[in-house]
């Protein structure tokens, strides 16, 4: 096959109708021109110019056969180039994003809408699903990138960093009000209902491995599915539930909940991003993370 610059060669002599104009515009010599179409000629087995006193011209039964299929393929492959070019630089296409309901909600909604402005090209797809199932989705390339629960260990993703903190807290509503000025040592939750989240989850697993560490080892009364869910029935004075502060602002805020001041405090844990090893980003989605950087 005959190698693609020796065409490109034959055709900026042709269009510029001189060795000389062509090395320029080539940023060659005009010796490795001559020796390109040389070559070309001698691959095809036929003359593709006539070499006269005003320069190159195309020859009737050669170059002229050939150039406008030359052309014709040349704007392709430049084009071709262009268009990839354009996605490298120019944000398109269809992000799908993995996190719980409580991400979407509080850290990545506002995000997305903000991307959305400068980039109302690219598409959402918002994919739903507690942290461990997110992680699966994403080896499995069901979902592009991930934010999860931290603390989080998976040999087979990049954990990309920290976009939020998480500080668990243990709230309860008006009926547990003589709780809510003195410490209160976390062996007493033992002799309070309690409300937690569901066990296939990361932030149940970090509590129960923190309360393990303190002897500590809580039944709940209820498990729930979601926050939403046990914020209601904290504040109806269901139980006490433990929850991320930055889930119940608003209840905090408003004074339907309260926080117990528990000794010792839960540690921080974190939201995270999570990406596919050896998966090469696109613009896109290197314009979104970048959201969460600084």
């Amino acid at each position: 096959m005959v190698n693609l610059e020796l065409y490109r060669v034959f055709y900026t002599v042709a269009k510029c109708g001189s060795l000389t104009k062509a090395a320029q515009e080539l940023f060659i010599s005009q010796p490795a021109v001559s020796q390109s179409i040389k070559q070309l000629e001698g691959q095809l087995g036929v003359s593709l110019f006539n070499r006269t006193h005003r320069g190159m011209e195309l020859s009737a039964a050669g170059g002229k056969l050939i150039f406008k299929q030359v052309e014709d393929a040349l704007k392709l492959l430049d084009e071709a180039e262009n268009a990839l070019s354009q996605i490298r630089t120019t944000p398109t296409g269809t992000i799908r994003i993995g996190a719980t309901d409580s991400i979407f909600y509080h850290f990545l909604a506002d995000k997305i809408a903000e991307y959305n402005i400068k980039y109302p090209a690219v598409r959402f797809e918002l994919i739903s699903s507690p942290s461990p199932y997110t992680i699966n989705q994403l080896k499995e390339g069901k979902c592009d990138i991930a934010f999860v629960n931290l603390p989080m260990e998976d040999d087979d993703v990049k954990f990309y960093g920290t976009v939020s903190h998480l500080s668990d807290i243990f709230v309860a509503g008006g009926r547990y009000c003589d709780l809510k000025n003195e410490p209160l040592p976390i062996k007493r939750l033992l002799d309070l209902p309690v409300i937690m989240i569901e066990e296939n989850t990361v932030s149940r697993r970090a509590l129960s491995l923190f309360l393990d560490n303190l002897g500590v080892r809580l039944h709940p009364d209820i498990e729930v599915a979601n926050w939403d869910l046990m914020i209601k029935l904290a504040i109806k004075g269901m139980g006490v539930g433990c929850i991320p502060r930055e889930y119940c602002k608003k209840e905090l805020e408003e004074g339907t909940l309260f926080e117990l001041p528990v000794t010792p405090s839960l540690p921080v844990r974190g939201v995270g991003i999570a990406l596919a090893k050896n998966v090469q980003l696109s613009f896109a989605m290197k314009e979104f993370i970048s959201l969460f950087e600084g």
